[in-house]
Formats: C-alpha cells, sequence, structure tokens
C-alpha cells in the first residue's frame, strides 16, 4: 500500500485549521510554511481521489489536489484508462507536483520505457495542462519562450510553450532534453530558481511564475553525455544547470506490470502470448544493456512502446502465417542489422517454442 508519507497525500479540506493540522500529520511537524504553500490556498481547491484516480491501493480519504475541474483544456494529456503506474515513479513525480521547492524534474532512461507518457498520465487525472517540445541540436532559447510573426497583416507576438506554461501554470516537458546545447539551456536557470520570465522580445514583458508552474525534462542519459553511443546527437550537459534538478531514474515495467499493460491494450491475445512477448523483450533488453563489462550484444532493444506494437500488430496480423514472426518484423526487426534480427528471432523462436509457428 502507498503510504502517505509517500505521496504527500492532503486531507479534505473543512477549513485552515483542519488542512495545517492534516499537513502536518503528513509532513511531520517541523514542516515549513514554505513546504506547505502549494496546498494552503483561498479557494476551495480541486481534489482528485488517488485511489480511483491512479488506480493504486490507497484508502478513500487519501487525495490530491489537481491543477482545476476543467476537463475542456486542449493542453490537458488524453487519458489512458489502461495505463498502469509503478508506485515508486508515481511517488516521486505526485511528490515533485505537490512541492517542487526550487527544483525542475529530469528523468532519465532508456529509449521508450515511458518517461513522458509518465508524465502526461499523471496530468491527465489532475486536469493539469502540459506544454512539450522536444529538443534538438538547433534549440535556441526563442523556441521556448517565443517570437513574433505576421498575423493578419500584423506582426504579433506568439508565446512559445515556456513562456505559456510559466504564465498559465502549465507542466513545461521538455523531451530529449540531452539533445540540446547546453550553452542554450543555461538560459533556463533563472526560470528554475522561480525569477520571472523577461520577455526582451516583446517590448521587456515581464511574467511571473504562475504558483502551478512545473518544469520538466526528460532523456536517455543522465546529463553526463551518451557512455553507451547508441543514442546519437547527446550532448554533456552543464553542471549547474543540472544541480537545479531532482533525479528519476525510469527502467522498463516489471513484467507483471507489461504483462498488465498488453492484457489491456490487446486483450484479443492469448495470455500465454502477451507473458512470452514479456519475456522476449527482457531476454533482448538484456542482451542491449550488457553484463558486467558493459559490452551490449545487440544495439537495439525493445522498449514497452514497441512490445504494445508487437502484441497490437500480431492481432491485426492472426490471418498471416506466423502472425508472430511478420508483427515482430514490422515492429522491431526491420531496422536490425541481418544479424541482429536473426538473433532476435531465435530468441522468440526459442521463448515461444510450439507456438511460434502459430
Amino acid at each position: 500500500m502507498i503510504e502517505r508519507a509517500e505521496l504527500l497525500y492532503t486531507q479534505p479540506y473543512h477549513n485552515q485549521h483542519t488542512t495545517r493540522r492534516g499537513l502536518h500529520s503528513l509532513l511531520g511537524h517541523g514542516a515549513s510554511s514554505k513546504q506547505m504553500r502549494f496546498t494552503m490556498t483561498e479557494q476551495s481547491p480541486f481534489l482528485v481521489q488517488v485511489n480511483q484516480a491512479f488506480n493504486v491501493p490507497a484508502p478513500d480519504a487519501f487525495v490530491l489536489e489537481g491543477f482545476g475541474a476543467d476537463t475542456t483544456h486542449p493542453n490537458i494529456p488524453v487519458r489512458k484508462d489502461e495505463y498502469v503506474f509503478r508506485k515508486e515513479d508515481l511517488r516521486d513525480v505526485l511528490a515533485f507536483l505537490s512541492n517542487p521547492d526550487g527544483d525542475g524534474l529530469y528523468i532519465t532512461g532508456p529509449t521508450g520505457c515511458g518517461k513522458t507518457s509518465l508524465i502526461c498520465q499523471v496530468a491527465s487525472r489532475l486536469n493539469w495542462p502540459v506544454q512539450q517540445i522536444t529538443a534538438h541540436g538547433r534549440l535556441e532559447l526563442s523556441d521556448l519562450i517565443g517570437h513574433h510573426t505576421l498575423v493578419n497583416g500584423n506582426m504579433t507576438f506568439v508565446y512559445g510553450p515556456l513562456a505559456l506554461a510559466v504564465k498559465h501554470g502549465h507542466l513545461l516537458i521538455i523531451n530529449e532534453m540531452d539533445l540540446a546545447e547546453p550553452a542554450e539551456l543555461a538560459g533556463l536557470n533563472d526560470i528554475l530558481e522561480g525569477a520571472p520570465l523577461v520577455i526582451a522580445q516583446n517590448g521587456g514583458e515581464i511574467i511571473m511564475p504562475h504558483n502551478k508552474f512545473r518544469f520538466i525534462a526528460t532523456g536517455n542519459s543522465a546529463g553526463s553525455g551518451d557512455q553507451t553511443g547508441l543514442y546519437q546527437g547527446v550532448l554533456q550537459q552543464n553542471l549547474a544547470f543540472l544541480d537545479r534538478f531532482r533525479i528519476i531514474e525510469a527502467t522498463y515495467a516489471e513484467p507483471s506490470v507489461e504483462e498488465a499493460i498488453l492484457e489491456n491494450v490487446a486483450p484479443g491475445l492469448p495470455e500465454v502470448f502477451r507473458q512470452k512477448m514479456v519475456k522476449v523483450a527482457g531476454d533482448i533488453r538484456r542482451l542491449f544493456i550488457g553484463g558486467a563489462d558493459g559490452g551490449a550484444e545487440l544495439s537495439i532493444t525493445m522498449s514497452t512502446r514497441t512490445l504494445v506494437r508487437w502484441a497490437k500488430l500480431t492481432l491485426a496480423f492472426k490471418g498471416a502465417p506466423n502472425a508472430v514472426e511478420y508483427a515482430l518484423v514490422r515492429s522491431l526487426t526491420a531496422r536490425a542489422e541481418l544479424e541482429q534480427r536473426e538473433a532476435i528471432h531465435r530468441i522468440a523462436a526459442d521463448v515461444f517454442g510450439d507456438h511460434w509457428e502459430d
């Protein structure tokens, strides 16, 4: 069961005295007013019942403050009811959203392990709008802040994802942040520390950070560069910039979780097939990561995203001869070198046994 202290749940809001007492019971009597600032609001907050929203074991009384009751905002991510949350990751994300305490959140992990989807699915249940951008080697600070453009014959300043998130209290997600030039990202240091956003391009406009603005980034590396040679374009980031982040090390889900994911997205697939697909994925990942000497035997891996694609395509091509192999090629191995493709297919054939030809 998820403990109260682990997720920093708030109790129902009857009055300020009850609220403060409830928060002290969760955070400890040494909790500062700064720690409680997020939940001590004048207006009645939008509360989300944790066990129902996230499908995790928690008492009914455990609730969390969301962004608002409006579910129609176009930047609220689409909720996927089949999504399965892992307790440890959920705990870290909710703790950050409740009280960032001047930090950003950096989620690092291998490709396709669900870094961005974790944040988006949490946000979808809290009705929290998200501004997203994917970094690249030519990303400039102005891409985040905004620029002037011609609208109906007039020059108009169009706000970028950073400006919108700071102004309206949205979550800002910079995907693949470690692909960006560190000198450009250094321009975000003041924002991470809570300073106003000054837009020189728009006449020196000053935007005070909304109290629900959160800065989140993802990357395949931990910011120190790619030590594996598998992620082209990853750059070593500035140490002072990274020092402003909490770190979550994401990884692929446990087999039981991935089996539950496949059951949700491909319920028509026999259980034995789902179990064997998860086993194949695990075997491929072990060869991709390598052993104690760090030597990887495969240069591609099967992410959770690819695993889901494999299951769905197996159902879609169920009329084809050997639908499992047919779908595997189109999901993953068509982009593998010939030797690696053959190795992966041998792994799958060994795991599936007599079912491989089904």
